[in-house]
């Protein structure tokens, strides 16, 4: 995966890895190296598709362009297989935030389904525990280096399995325990959030963050529901909010953009979009070439536009590439850059005050180029 941060701007200019990077949305069981699952699957006796990293990825490669998110998540059941001991939780965990390193992230929020990963020996709170094991180490691990960085988790309730209300209650008891924020994830179209109301509002009574995957497999009624239902303070991916967006006027010259309802309460109340452009393509949530993708309309809008990986290994990819793609299809420049990670910043379930230390730290680091 090294050949994944050595990018640098089209035509020229700084590493961009080297840019300080907040991550948003990064799901844990995506992000696993293609040689830690072959060890840990020959350790475990989990037959693979493949027998080398180069093999493996590719396979991913391929069963990840299906162009529907319910293919593309049964992908995860090898990802899932090899995360279901301790030890292997562990490692796994400090890699992801080793890349997370590489990839110049100075904050990132991980997220992961601790429900996935009970089949061993491990329980709803001893899971937590060992993924925060990992992300101690891989923070040590930076520090040995000179890199300073923060790690929270996400945790994430699945859509179709119940109401959720366990996982709430896992999470806010975690709080303490490097838990900064909720998610929900899973098929989308057909599990709205109002299903996981009961754990909406017990989030919402112990004032525990949330973000809502929504408007990557479904439209804006699901965007709706994040809002209404999930009282989502961010939406995961968000692309379809493009929905609501039209244009009227009879030639170029009285062209204008209309918002519908749900698109400027979004803009306006700056609900970030956690976008991420490779995975939208493979899903189909938003077409199939990134010259389509309304991330440049949203962004010329004044949306909260943010960048992310989504699933490092399904999408071949860091945020390092995604931002070399998004310049070389929309012509970015390090401003932009800068835009879209002070972006991420302020949208961070951290504190008011770490928010604008982790913000100037962004602006040190573009000063500093």
């Amino acid at each position: 995966m090294s050949n994944l941060f050595d990018f640098a701007l089209p035509g020229g200019g700084p590493s961009i890895s080297a840019l300080p990077k907040v991550s948003l949305h990064d799901h844990l069981d995506g992000g696993l190296r293609p040689q830690t699952i072959i060890e840990i699957a020959d350790e475990i006796g989990y037959a693979l598709p493949a027998t080398t990293a180069a093999e493996l990825q590719s396979w991913w490669d391929v069963k990840s362009n299906s162009g529907n998110l319910v293919d593309y998540l049964s992908t995860f059941d090898i990802t899932g297989a090899v995360m279901q001991k301790h030890d292997h939780v562990v490692r796994i965990t400090r890699e992801f935030v080793n890349d997370l390193q590489k990839d110049g992230v100075i904050y990132g929020e991980i997220r992961w389904a601790p429900e996935q990963h009970l089949t061993q020996d491990l329980t709803l709170d001893s899971v937590v525990e060992a993924v925060q094991e990992g992300i101690e180490a891989g923070i040590a691990d930076a520090a040995a280096s000179g890199h300073s960085m923060k790690i929270g988790q996400l945790i994430t309730a699945m859509r179709m399995t119940g109401d959720g209300l366990d996982i709430a209650k896992l999470a806010v008891r975690h709080r303490d325990n490097g838990v900064v924020g909720f998610d929900i994830a899973g098929p989308e179209l057909g599990f709205p959030a109002r299903n996981l109301k009961p754990a909406f509002d017990y989030l919402v009574e112990n004032f525990m963050p949330r973000t809502v995957h929504a408007g990557e497999a479904d439209g804006i009624e699901s965007i709706r529901g994040a809002l209404i239902d999930g009282r989502a303070m961010r939406l995961g991916h968000g692309v379809r909010i493009a929905e609501d967006i039209t244009t009227e006027g009879g030639d170029d010259e009285s062209t204008f953009v209309v918002l519908g309802e749900i698109a400027q309460w979004v803009k306006d109340r700056e609900i970030a979009l956690e976008i991420a452009p490779s995975s939208n393509l493979q899903t189909n949530a938003s077409g199939t070439e990134l010259i389509d993708h309304p991330f440049d309309l949203l962004y010329q809008l004044g949306f909260m536009v943010t960048v992310n990986t989504d699933n490092r290994l399904m999408s071949n990819t860091s945020i390092t590439k995604e931002l070399f793609l998004l310049a070389e299809t929309f012509g970015y420049g390090l401003d932009d850059f800068e835009i879209f990670q002070l972006n991420a910043a302020a949208s961070t379930f951290l504190s008011l005050d770490d928010r604008e230390e982790l913000s100037q730290r962004i602006i040190t680091g573009f000063e500093n180029l």
